[in-house]
């Protein structure tokens, strides 16, 4: 039997700038990442998507970022491991709350995007970030690029990890997303992230950009909900799994037992 969890970044709207489609992608996703107001969001957008999401039964995941509301969180920036714990403890409290007083609890902490990136190659910056959520939370379930240095410090440490595979991204063979900053970088049609994502789960396994087959564990899927299609695309692929026999369901269903 083929299993795999479908999340999204959201919540990612703030003040007058809307992001996404937020509202209509929740009822094809299985676990939902929403920011916590460093790289997006702000405190009236956690509290509405959390409420949102535990109306459609969606896990909530915090989304923790590098503090660059003007980059998306998507530029490095040089921290320190110290640095990183203090962040995404920072921002895991803050929508830890909002869950909290909405009566959810929190499934999982998957950081966001140059954090992510970071992260995935570097085992300091990796066990900074592992701390900070086995230390809030040693039940919470850490999502890393799977392979990557963050899910091997999620596992030294003693948490649940979810290896996190992309519909929508090419790999390089050291198993690392393209850049965005390269043409190649996103996949933009559908049957073709689809047939990535088939492949990742059923084989292990996921062509890379210069022809090469590389191993891989898809244990979740993201979709990104800022793209043109993203609503189109989250109405495509669950369907799409199911007919390969690719059961979706949220993470702490299959982690947990």
């Amino acid at each position: 039997m083929y299993i795999v969890d479908l999340n999204c970044d959201m919540g990612e709207s703030f003040g007058a700038y809307t992001i996404g489609n937020d509202d209509e992608i929740l009822n094809y996703i299985t676990s939902a990442n929403i920011a916590c107001g460093f790289h997006a969001g702000d405190p009236s957008i956690m509290k509405k998507t959390v409420k949102n999401a535990l109306e459609k039964n969606v896990a909530i995941g915090a989304h923790p970022g590098l503090p660059d509301l003007l980059g998306f969180g998507r530029r490095e920036m040089s921290i320190s491991p110290e640095e990183a714990y203090d962040i995404v403890v920072y921002q895991i409290g803050a929508l830890h709350a909002f869950v909290s007083s909405e009566g959810g609890k929190l499934q999982h902490v998957k950081p966001h995007g140059a954090l992510f990136n970071m992260a995935a190659k570097n085992a300091a910056l990796s066990e900074g970030i592992a701390e900070a959520v086995y230390k809030v939370d040693p039940e919470l379930i850490l999502f890393g690029l799977s392979g990557s240095e963050l899910v091997k410090a999620g596992e030294k440490i003693g948490l649940k990890t979810a290896n996190e595979v992309f519909s929508d991204r090419t790999y390089q063979e050291d198993g690392t997303l393209t850049s965005r900053r390269e043409a190649n970088a996103l996949i933009t049609d559908h049957e073709q992230a689809v047939n990535q994502v088939v492949r990742m789960v059923k084989e292990g396994k996921v062509a890379t950009l210069q022809g090469k087959d590389i191993p891989i564990k898809a244990e979740t899927v993201c979709i990104h909900g800022d793209g043109k299609t993203a609503l189109e695309f989250a109405k495509y692929i669950p369907d799409a799994l199911k007919k390969e026999g690719i059961t979706v369901s949220a993470i702490e269903n299959f982690k947990n037992q």
